[in-house]
């Protein structure tokens, strides 16, 4: 199942009793932050959640799938999620 932004703002709007529009302002303001971070090159630490950051992905060769051909991939950034400890530990049910 996906979680969409609107999702997330409806249960903000359940959760804190803020009415939907604040909730889903809210929510937007949240990942304006962390795309603003992330795109000043900073990583973001949620506790308790994960770490965002960039990562620079060298340029490497690919395959066209639909002709077979090799082709050239340039480098790029991308972002990368670490789970922290305390979520990755829910996730597999273990209690400590």
């Amino acid at each position: 199942m996906t979680l969409t932004k609107a999702e997330i703002a409806e249960q903000v709007h359940k959760q804190l009793g803020r009415n939907r529009k604040e909730s889903a302002r809210m929510v937007q303001a949240l990942f304006e932050i962390i795309k603003d971070c992330l795109e000043d090159g900073k990583d973001v630490m949620i506790s308790g959640f994960g770490k965002f950051s960039i990562r620079d992905r060298a340029e490497r060769s690919g395959r066209n799938p639909l002709t077979g051909d090799t082709i050239l991939l340039s480098a790029k950034k991308v972002v990368t999620f670490k789970c922290s400890g305390k979520l990755r530990e829910k996730i597999n049910g273990e209690k400590n």
